[in-house]
């Protein structure tokens, strides 16, 4: 018996070409652009707000003292740090020097890359979830689920192996493998077990709103970030009844406008984002002038500028910025504001965010990192009969803070 090799396939053999990996396509748009505050750590955070305003006026004669309307402090609070943990494994005899027909003389290159990849792909799954929350996809059709194959609305988020929650409104959640993938027809293959066939999964419908979660997030419904659609959108929207400990309908100043998108087309969309701006400048405080949609909506937003501009304009030409999401700004002839309109991958076909960046804080305790232990080491050795392995863990403590909710919002049921 050898120890356990994950290279021994390609180690003896001539190699002319380096390993090949997908290019990991950004999905942390959100975390790019809001403000990060390392300096968490632990422990309860106070958001207070004003609840309302003093608005005692009187004309012709003074407010009666027992009538005075007075200003309302309130007291919002985080009361603990979410936390996000990934790990990577690395057998020994992988590490070890090999000399002959390999063109580098040990694969210890790949560490560093392959500990940066998957930091990057960490942030990727936690801006996913800081956007539309806990889960990372959902169903759209019962493929074989009794074969436990789904399709899915986000493929490129599943990977082999990769393990997940399958979770619907009337059954419980029950962790799953992926074991297939594929591209095309947009279907998953679940396991009830790593290494395993193919699972039974029938119980779970997308008539109950079958959906995908990574590893932990449902195990006591504490441990998701406070994302954008449960903060923005009203509880009849699909988002959350309360903020920061605070019920939204009590106060104002929690409430992000909702702009019922049902009415949204290919053709109408740059016209309804306008409207949509207009009325969050007539009801609601704050001026969020960045629209976050899905590639779909981004397409159709530049088709309508190709075809028909109307009483808009692109101001500056559409770019793809070297970390992976497309913007432009375009501009309303008639009343000369100016919208920017972000193409980003966490965005779902269903909603559009106007978000207000400086309105929420990423609260965090340095962000993420690796795992050292009190003698400095950054791994955790692990004997077995097959060898040694290591183990390098990375982290993640914080949560997302909206200071002004109001300062947002979002436009929902958009089903063209």
């Amino acid at each position: 018996m050898a120890t356990t090799r994950s290279f021994n396939a390609m180690l003896n053999e001539y190699l002319p070409n380096e390993l090949l990996m997908e290019e990991l396509v950004k999905r942390d748009y959100l975390l790019s652009k809001i403000n990060i505050d390392n300096s968490w750590k632990g422990g309860q955070i106070i958001v207070p707000f004003m609840g309302n305003d003093a608005s005692s006026i009187a004309f012709g004669s003074l407010t009666a003292a027992a009538d005075i309307a007075e200003y309302s402090p309130v007291r919002g609070t985080i009361s603990a740090y979410k936390e996000v943990w990934g790990s990577l494994l690395f057998n020994e005899t992988d590490l070890q020097q090999h000399d002959g027909k390999i063109p580098e003389t040990t694969f210890l290159k790949i560490l560093p890359d392959q500990i940066d990849r998957f930091m990057q792909y960490m942030k990727e799954c936690v801006s996913i979830q800081l956007t539309t929350g806990p889960q990372f996809a959902t169903a759209t059709a019962e493929a074989s689920s009794a074969s436990g194959i789904f399709t899915v609305d986000r493929v490129d988020r599943f990977q082999i192996g990769q393990k997940c929650s399958i979770d619907d409104g009337n059954s419980a959640p029950t962790d799953v493998y992926v074991i297939a993938v594929n591209i095309d027809t947009k279907e998953v293959t679940f396991s009830a077990s790593r290494g395993g066939s193919a699972a039974d999964l029938s119980t779970y419908t997308i008539a109950q709103g079958c959906a995908f979660y990574h590893d932990g997030v449902l195990s006591d419904g504490t441990n998701a970030f406070v994302s954008l659609e449960d903060a923005l959108l009203s509880n009849a929207n699909g988002g959350g009844t309360s903020l920061h400990g605070q019920t939204k309908t009590a106060y104002p100043y929690l409430q992000a406008f909702n702009y019922d998108g049902s009415s949204i087309n290919a053709t109408n969309i740059v016209e309804e984002l306008f409207e949509a701006f207009l009325q969050h400048r007539i009801r609601a405080r704050g001026k969020a002038t960045t629209f976050m949609c899905s590639y779909k909506n981004w397409g159709s937003i530049m088709k309508s500028q190709q075809v028909d501009k109307g009483g808009y304009k692109v101001v500056n030409d559409p770019k793809r910025s070297e970390f992976g999401w497309h913007e432009t700004v375009i501009a309303s002839t008639k009343n000369g504001e100016a919208l920017t309109v972000a193409a980003v991958q966490e965005m779902p076909d269903d909603l559009i965010f106007a978000v207000d960046f400086d309105s929420m804080t990423f609260r965090t305790n340095g962000g993420f990192k690796k795992r050292k232990s009190p003698e400095g080491d950054m791994f955790y050795e692990t004997r077995a009969t097959t060898g040694y392995s290591y183990i390098v863990d990375l982290c993640l403590f914080g949560e997302l803070e909206h200071t002004k909710p109001s300062h947002n919002m979002a436009i929902h049921s958009i089903s063209y």
